[in-house]
């Protein structure tokens, strides 16, 4: 085992022990977590399994093996940026309409008060 997938294989544990401590402390939901656990897994798999590593690279046309590590961690954090990208959506939109329905009843109230 050289270097660079020693190096690749603990960072993955690494990984995958913080996201479960984080959760563990319930500091990140488990829903959230899922990807993060399942890239690093990934990552320990194909830093471990160094055939699978070169027969994927070569397949993809990746001449350096461990650059193909590299764009499956590119590929994993764009999934999990784009995974908060629809949650901060859908809470912006439930954000709204909670505003706009708290304003309705404060106008509602207010015009009922006796003057």
């Amino acid at each position: 085992m050289n270097r660079v997938t020693l190096l690749a294989a603990m960072s993955a544990f690494a990984l995958a022990a913080y996201i479960i401590e984080m959760v563990r402390r319930r500091k990140l939901r488990e829903e959230y977590s899922i990807l993060w656990l399942f890239g690093s897994i990934v990552m320990v798999v194909l830093s471990v399994r160094r055939d699978w590593l070169e027969a994927a690279s070569h397949t993809v046309g990746i001449f350096y093996p461990p650059s193909f590590l590299f764009l499956v961690a590119i590929f994993f954090v764009l999934l999990i940026l784009i995974h908060f990208s629809i949650t901060v959506s859908r809470l912006y939109v439930m954000n709204k309409k909670m505003a706009q329905e708290l304003a309705l009843l404060k106008e509602r109230l207010s015009g009922e008060r006796p003057r």
